[in-house]
C-alpha cells in the first residue's frame, strides 16, 4: 500500500479515499489485514523496555550509602580474619542485612506502585468494532491496520488516525491532544488546508465521540498517528535527582567521608600511641560504625513510604519513593484546567426565562433568594418540554442498578438539570422527526406530538435562533417580541458569554395543520422565544480553599490550557486564581497568554512575564497553549529555580509532564502515556489532592528532620567513649556490637514513630523550603553535636565512671574485658544511652514547640516506639541472648533508681533551650518591628 499521509487525504472525496488506501466500503479481507498488520506492526505506542524485577531490585543497592555501609562491612570482616571471635563479623553481617533489607522495603513499594498504575491500564477499552470481508467484527484495538474501515458510535475512544467516510451528526471531544473541552464537529466533506487537530474530516486516535456515528478509513496506527508523535517527546526531556535525593546524598557523602577520615585518622593515633595493630583497629572501626548512621537510611525510606501511604488514602498514588519530598518544596503549580480545576463535565447553572435571571442549585430553582415552588415552576413547563425532549443524549445502564448518561456534553448537561429537578415525570411525548445539528444554521429541532397536535422545539446558538423569534412566552401570555426585549436578551446574553458560560437558545413553534411539508423553512420560523439556558464546566468545590491554601504556603498556581482565554479567565476568576474584577490590585489586569503570543517571546520576556511584580501578584493566565509551549513554560520556570509539579491528562501534557520536577496524572480521565510518564496520578482528578499530597510532602520533610535529629544524637555519646580510649588510655566504655545495638535496635523504632508524624496545623502557613536549604542545617547540627549529644554523652560517661568507681575501680587500674564488672560497666553505658534516647524522641517532635503543647496522645506511634525500645533494652540486659550477642551483664535493681531519672534530665534541658531560644526570636521581631509613628494632635 502506498504511504498516504493525512494532509494529503484530507482533500479527497470519500471514494477517491478508498482508493487511495487500496481498501473497499466492505473493508479489507483477513488475508490483506494479516498481511498488513505483518508490514506495519500492532497498533500500540512503544513502551519504553520495562526493567526486570532482578534489575530494580539492584538497583536499589547503589546509591553512596548503601556502598558505605558495604565499606564499613567489609573493614569488620577484616577485623575478624585479623582477631576471630571478638564479634567483628556480627558487625558486618549486621550492615550487610541493613542494606538488603532497605532495599526490598524500596522496592516492594515501588513495585506495588507500578502494579496500581497497571491496574488502571486495564479499565480502558481495548477493542474496536470495523468491517472485515463487509462483515463487521469487533477486533483487538492492537490488530487495527491501514485501511481498515472502522464503525464509529457514540461513547467509543478512536482507536488510530482515520479519515471519515461516513458521519451523522459526529461531534468529537479532542481534549486528550488539544487540552481544549468544547466539542468539535466532523464530517466526510473534502477540506481546504489547517491545523491537522481542525481538519473537520479526520478522526484521531485517543480522542472519544461524544455523538453522532460514521465510518473511517485508517491512515496511521502506533507511533505513526498523531497521538504517537507527542507521545514520543516525552521521552526527550530527562528530569534530574529529586531534591531530597540531592540532599541525602550531600549529607551521606558528608557524613560517610567524614565517618572515614575520623576511622584513619584516629587508627593512626592509635597506632602512633602504641596501641598496637589490633587495638588502633577496633579503634578505628569502632569510629566510623559510631558516626555512620547506619539507621536513616531504611528511617527515610520508610518515612517516604508512610507518606506515601497517607497520600494514597487522600486519592494521591505515588509512583516513586523520593515524588513525596519533592512535593514538600514545590514552588509553583502548572495545572491543566478540563478534570483537574473544574469537574469536566458541563452543568446547568443559570436560566433566563420569563424575563428573569434563575440559579439552578442543587434540586431547585432559585430567583433572587427566592426558592421556587414546583407550582410556580410549572409555569415554564415548555421550557422544560423543550430541554428535555430537543435532546439525544440517553441514559444507558451499567449494571447493579446504576445509570450513566451518554452524549453531546451540552445534551448530557440538559438532561442531568432534568434529573436533578424532577423533570423527567412530566408526560413522555412522542418523536415525530428531527432536523439535525448543523454548522451553518448552529441549531437542532425535533417534532413531537403533545396533546393532539404537532409541535416544534428548537435548541441552538442564541444569534442564530432569536431572529426566527417572533413572541416570547411570559407567564400565560405570548406577546410579541419587541424590539427592547430582543435587545435585553442579546445583553444578557453577552453577560453570560462574558463569564464563560455556554449559552442555549430554547423555542418553540406549534405547526398549524395547513403545512404539507416539514422543512427548515416550513418549521423554523415564527416561533415563540422560551429562554436562555446557561451552563458551564464548574470548578470543583474543594478547589477554591485549595488555591487559598496554596497562596498562604507560598506556593504559586498557573493555570495552563488549550481552551478558549474567556473561559480559561473565567474559571481562573471563579477559582480564585485571580480577583474577581481580573485586576492585580495595583491598577494592572492578569493577563490572558494565548499560544501564539508566547511564540513571539524570547526566553528572556517569558521569565519577566513569570516574575512576579510583587509578593501575592497573580501569574497570567495561558490558554490555547500547544504541547510545545506548556514545555517552555515549565522550562522557563525551572530556569529560573522554581521546584514545579505540573499536571495533565491527555497525551499533549506528557512532554511538559516529564520535564517537570514532580508529574502529576490524571487518574480518571489521564491517558496511559500521561500515567507512564507521571511521578504521581490523582486517583480522583481532583486539583485539591495536589495540596493534600504538597501538605504530606512537606510533613514528610519535617519527619526526615525530626529522626535525623534523633539518630544522630546518640552518634555523640557512641563516639566520646572511643575518644576516652584512644587519646586519654580510659577503659572503652561502650562495645561496637552495643553501638550496632543501639543505631540499629533501640533507636529504630522511635526513629520510624517521628516519621509517622502528621503534618502540624501551620504547616501550609509557611513558604516553601528553598532548594539551598540543608536537611541538616548549621542550627540543626549545632543542636544535635553540641547540645542534646554532649548532654547524652555526659549522662551516658558519668553512669559508667560512678558504676565503676561504685564497684571499687580507680583510674589507672587495668580491667579485662571478661570482667564482669566492666562488662555490667559497659551496659550501664548502653542502658544509659538508651533511656537518654527515651527523652531525645520526645525533644525531637518539634525543634520549636513545647513537647507538653504538642500532646503526648497526638502521635501513639512514639508512646509505642518508646515502649518497644525499653522492652528491648530489658530483653538485651536480662536474657542470655543479649548478654552472649552484646557482651552486657544484668543489671543490679539499685542502678535503675539512676538511669530512670536520665531522660527527665535531657528533656527538661530541652524544654529550656525551647524557652530560652523563643524568647530571643520574640526579642529579635520586636527589634525588627518599625517603630508607629505619633499621630498628630488635633488641633
Amino acid at each position: 500500500m502506498p504511504e498516504v499521509s493525512l494532509h494529503d487525504i484530507r482533500r479527497l472525496v470519500p471514494e477517491e479515499v478508498f482508493l487511495a488506501l487500496e481498501t473497499s466500503r466492505g473493508g479489507l479481507s483477513h488475508e490483506e489485514a494479516r498481511r498488513r498488520l505483518g508490514l506495519y506492526g500492532p497498533n500500540h505506542l512503544e513502551q519504553s523496555e520495562p526493567a526486570s524485577p532482578v534489575r530494580a531490585f539492584f538497583r536499589q543497592f547503589t546509591h553512596f550509602l548503601a556502598a558505605l555501609l558495604g565499606i564499613a562491612a567489609a573493614l569488620a570482616f577484616l577485623a575478624e580474619w585479623m582477631r576471630p571471635g571478638e564479634g567483628m563479623a556480627m558487625l558486618g553481617w549486621a550492615m550487610l542485612g541493613i542494606i538488603v533489607v532497605n532495599a526490598v522495603f524500596a522496592f516492594f513499594q515501588e513495585y506495588k506502585a507500578e502494579r496500581a498504575i497497571h491496574a488502571l491500564r486495564l479499565i480502558l477499552p481495548a477493542t474496536t468494532w470495523a468491517l472485515r470481508a463487509g462483515q463487521p467484527e469487533e477486533i483487538p484495538c492492537t490488530e487495527v491496520v491501514p485501511g481498515d474501515v472502522l464503525l464509529l458510535e457514540e461513547g467509543e475512544r478512536i482507536p488510530a488516525d482515520a479519515r471519515l467516510v461516513e458521519a451523522v451528526d459526529l461531534r468529537m471531544d479532542n481534549a486528550s491532544l488539544t487540552g481544549e473541552s468544547r466539542p468539535v464537529r466532523r464530517t466526510s466533506d473534502p477540506a481546504e488546508d489547517g491545523h491537522l487537530h481542525d481538519i473537520p474530516n479526520l478522526v484521531l486516535a485517543g480522542t472519544t465521540i461524544l455523538s453522532g456515528r460514521g465510518r473511517a478509513v485508517v491512515v496511521a496506527t502506533g507511533m505513526q498517528t498523531e497521538f504517537g508523535r507527542i507521545a514520543h517527546l516525552s521521552t526527550l526531556p530527562q528530569a534530574g535527582a529529586t531534591p531530597l535525593q540531592r540532599e541525602i546524598a550531600r549529607v551521606t557523602h558528608v557524613v560517610g567521608l567524614l565517618s572515614l577520615a575520623m576511622g584513619i585518622l584516629f587508627f593512626a593515633i592509635g597506632l602512633s600511641m602504641g596501641l598496637g595493630l589490633w587495638t588502633s583497629a577496633i579503634f578505628g572501626i569502632g569510629i566510623i560504625a559510631a558516626n555512620v548512621p547506619e539507621g536513616l537510611l531504611p528511617t527515610v525510606t520508610f518515612a517516604l513510604a508512610m507518606g506515601a501511604q497517607r497520600m494514597a488514602k487522600r486519592k494521591a498514588l505515588i509512583k516513586h519513593l523520593n515524588s513525596v519530598e519533592t512535593l514538600g518544596c514545590t514552588t509553583v503549580i502548572c495545572t491543566d484546567k478540563t478534570g483537574t480545576l473544574t469537574e469536566n463535565r458541563m452543568k446547568v447553572q443559570r436560566l433566563f426565562v420569563d424575563k428573569l435571571q434563575v440559579q439552578a442549585q442543587e434540586g431547585c430553582l432559585n430567583v433572587s433568594g427566592h426558592v421556587l415552588t414546583a407550582l410556580e415552576a410549572d409555569r415554564w413547563k415548555d421550557l422544560f418540554d423543550a430541554v428535555i425532549h430537543c435532546n439525544n443524549a440517553r441514559r444507558t445502564r451499567r449494571g447493579e442498578g446504576r445509570h450513566s448518561i451518554i452524549g453531546d456534553p451540552t445534551e448530557v448537561a440538559l438532561l442531568e438539570f432534568a434529573i436533578d429537578h424532577g423533570l423527567l415525570h412530566r408526560p413522555f411525548l412522542p418523536r415525530m422527526g428531527e432536523l439535525p445539528f448543523d454548522s451553518d444554521r448552529k441549531r437542532m429541532t425535533t417534532l413531537h406530538w403533545r396533546e393532539g397536535r404537532l409541535v416544534a422545539f428548537v435548541k441552538g446558538a442564541p444569534e442564530s435562533l432569536l431572529p426566527l423569534c417572533e413572541r416570547q412566552l411570559v407567564r400565560d401570555d405570548t406577546p410579541a417580541l419587541e424590539q427592547s426585549e430582543r435587545r435585553r436578551i442579546e445583553q444578557q446574553s453577552r453577560t453570560f458569554a462574558e463569564q464563560a458560560y455556554r449559552i442555549l437558545a430554547v423555542a418553540m413553534r406549534d405547526i398549524p395543520h395547513g403545512v404539507d411539508r416539514l422543512t427548515i423553512e416550513t418549521i423554523e420560523r415564527d416561533l415563540t422565544f422560551l429562554g436562555l439556558v446557561a451552563m458551564i464546566d464548574p470548578p470543583h468545590r474543594e478547589v477554591p480553599e485549595a488555591i487559598a491554601r496554596c497562596r498562604r504556603a507560598g506556593v504559586r498556581t498557573i493555570m495552563i490550557t488549550g481552551d478558549h482565554p474567556s473561559t480559561a479567565q473565567a474559571i481562573a476568576r471563579a477559582v480564585g486564581l485571580i480577583p474577581g474584577d481580573g485586576s492585580t490590585g495595583r491598577g494592572r489586569f492578569t493577563p490572558v497568554i494565548e499560544g501564539s503570543r508566547l511564540e513571539e517571546m524570547d526566553d528572556a520576556a517569558l521569565q519577566r512575564l513569570l516574575t512576579p511584580a510583587h509578593p501575592g501578584e497573580p501569574d497570567p493566565i495561558f490558554a490555547r497553549m500547544a504541547p510545545r509551549h506548556k514545555m517552555r513554560v515549565v522550562s522557563a520556570l525551572k530556569a529560573m529555580g522554581e521546584v514545579v509539579a505540573v499536571t495533565g491528562d491527555g497525551v499533549n501534557d506528557a512532554p511538559a509532564i516529564k520535564q517537570a520536577d514532580i508529574g502529576i496524572a490524571m487518574g480518571r480521565a489521564g491517558t496511559d502515556v500521561a500515567k507512564e510518564t507521571a511521578d504521581m496520578v490523582l486517583l480522583d482528578d481532583n486539583f485539591a489532592t495536589i495540596v493534600n499530597a504538597v501538605e504530606e510532602g512537606r510533613a514528610v520533610y519535617a519527619n526526615i528532620r525530626k529522626f535525623a535529629t534523633y539518630v544522630l544524637v546518640s552518634n555523640v555519646p557512641e563516639v566520646v567513649p572511643y575518644l576516652g580510649y584512644g587519646i586519654a588510655g580510659a577503659p572503652l566504655a561502650l562495645t561496637i556490637p552495643q553501638v550496632l545495638a543501639v543505631d540499629l535496635g533501640t533507636d529504630m523504632v522511635p526513629a520510624v514513630a517521628l516519621g509517622a508524624e502528621r503534618p502540624h496545623s501551620g504547616i501550609m502557613d509557611q513558604p516553601p523550603r528553598t532548594r539551598h536549604e540543608r536537611l541538616l542545617s548549621g542550627a540543626l547540627l549545632l543542636r544535635v553535636y553540641l547540645f542534646l549529644g554532649l548532654i547524652e554523652a555526659a549522662l551516658a560517661m558519668g553512669a559508667f565512671f560512678w558504676f565503676l568507681t561504685d564497684q571499687g575501680w580507680r583510674w589507672g587500674q587495668p580491667l579485662r574485658w571478661s570482667d564482669p564488672v566492666y562488662q555490667q560497666a559497659t551496659t550501664v553505658t548502653f542502658a544509659a544511652i538508651v533511656m537518654a534516647q527515651v527523652g531525645n524522641v520526645f525533644a525531637c517532635r518539634s525543634e520549636r514547640t513545647s513537647v507538653f503543647r504538642l500532646g503526648w496522645f497526638r502521635n501513639p506511634w512514639v508512646l509505642g516506639g518508646v515502649a518497644v525500645e525499653l522492652a528491648l533494652l530489658l530483653f538485651l540486659v536480662y536474657t542470655p541472648i543479649g548478654n552472649v550477642v552484646l557482651g552486657t551483664k544484668p543489671l543490679p535493681a539499685w542502678i535503675w533508681t539512676v538511669l530512670v531519672a536520665i531522660p527527665f534530665v535531657l528533656l527538661a534541658s530541652e524544654e529550656l533551650r525551647k524557652v530560652i531560644a523563643d524568647r530571643l526570636r520574640r526579642a529579635n521581631d520586636a527589634v525588627r518591628q518599625p517603630t508607629p509613628r505619633p499621630r498628630a494632635r488635633a488641633a
